[in-house]
């Protein structure tokens, strides 16, 4: 049986992650990397906007708000260590 590869829209609010590989068109990659969202970097997933549009993801001591469609193409690792936090 194939193992399923949780992406950053599968998780909830505040649960800790580790950013594994993202799959998306080059130019869009290398703008969400400038941004810190890079391979090994721990990702947390914040609020949504309301309607589904839109979340908020703090990376690299900032907050970026990315479309479902792109989170679902941002493939993780859970962090054995984490557990949820709060996120203020």
């Amino acid at each position: 049986m194939a193992l399923v590869q949780k992406s950053l829209a599968d998780l909830q609010t505040g649960q800790r992650c580790i950013l594994d590989r993202l799959d998306l068109p080059e130019s869009v990659a290398r703008r969400l990397m400038e941004l810190g969202f890079l391979p090994g970097n721990e990702v947390i997933p914040g609020r949504r906007a309301p309607g589904g549009g839109p979340r908020v993801f703090r990376v690299d001591g900032s907050e970026v708000a990315l479309r479902t469609e792109t989170a679902a193409r941002l493939y993780i690792r859970r962090d054995p260590e984490s557990d949820l936090i709060v996120l203020s």
